[in-house]
């Protein structure tokens, strides 16, 4: 009998879950995000209903956070210090190991979509990248040497200071911690908040989307010099915007001003800051990359 994997990629609006072995044979479902009772029960409905226990290998979870994805921590599968109300504090992976008798992989939701990128995507045979979602928030998965970044916590990109010229942009930014950080001045929410309408409402030649790719621009400059990936690939619902892409690579290449001189860059932009191969998908489909993984390590600790 053939082995299936399990993804849920869980996020601040809607939970996304899929069952298969990858991008040709999955079955999906999603629905909204409420509480964590509702919401992950819901999760595990899905693959009671969907698999039988035989052919259910894995599990992999990718989410928003900020998480714990330690494995030896006391706290991991954890939805940690989130703002999302009734989140913080939630035993996730354990909840969903408990309940369906699987091993369970446990990440961020940008480190799944890297992931996922990477297994089946836009970073297909490179090892050292980072994955980039502008929507909501910003966060940022990274893989290094063929592995996820990890570290104290996780990454957290989207909370890096990048400059803020007051005088051109008064607006005071939409991050709750921060204020004007990346998060703060470039996700959705500060689009809405400095233009007065959602950002897929704003017409291509609108002034918002020079200053959305300055903005974000400065934050792809910082991660160049910084982790010095070998691709970027940028996702999620404001980088929809048919333009949007192209203005942040020509403001890429004047922030660095020639002191990167990889051909890479240089010469073949075009293919280093890319969108997702996977579209929307590469969220879930990281998570089930995830679970896959977490089976092959089961399997070759406990061959019998």
């Amino acid at each position: 009998m053939s082995v299936q994997y399990g993804g849920i990629e869980a996020g601040g609006t809607k939970f996304v879950c899929a069952l298969g072995t990858g991008p040709s044979d999955l079955q999906m479902a999603q629905f909204p995000t409420t509480t964590p009772g509702d919401t992950i029960g819901q999760a595990i409905d899905f693959f009671k209903r969907r698999s039988s226990r035989d052919r259910l290998a894995a599990v992999g979870i990718g989410t928003f956070g900020p998480v714990d994805p330690h494995p030896g921590s006391a706290r991991f599968g954890y939805i940690t210090t989130t703002p999302k109300p009734g989140w913080a504090q939630t035993d996730f992976a354990g909840v969903v190991q408990r309940a369906l008798g699987v091993p369970v992989a446990f990440d961020t939701d940008v480190n799944a979509a890297a992931f996922g990128e990477q297994r089946w995507g836009s970073a297909q045979g490179i090892d050292h990248f980072i994955y980039l979602t502008i929507g909501t928030g910003i966060g940022g998965g990274a893989l290094v040497g063929g592995e996820l970044v990890h570290g104290l916590v996780h990454p957290e990109m989207g909370h890096i200071r990048i400059p803020h010229d007051w005088k051109a942009d008064p607006y005071a930014g939409a991050c709750p911690y921060h204020g004007d950080c990346f998060e703060g001045l470039a996700a959705g929410p500060a689009l809405q908040g400095r233009w007065g309408q959602r950002g897929e409402t704003l017409p291509a030649d609108h002034p918002a989307w020079d200053l959305e790719a300055y903005y974000l621009a400065l934050g792809v400059a910082n991660f160049v010099c910084t982790l010095s990936p070998k691709r970027i690939v940028m996702g999620g619902g404001v980088m929809r915007q048919p333009r949007l892409l192209s203005l942040v690579r020509e403001q890429v290449l004047q922030l660095l001003n020639n002191y990167v001189r990889a051909p890479e860059i240089l010469e073949r932009i075009e293919e280093y800051i890319v969108a997702p191969g996977l579209g929307p998908q590469a969220g879930v489909l990281g998570a089930l990359a995830l679970a896959e993984r977490a089976a092959e390590q089961k399997r070759a600790t406990h061959p019998w």
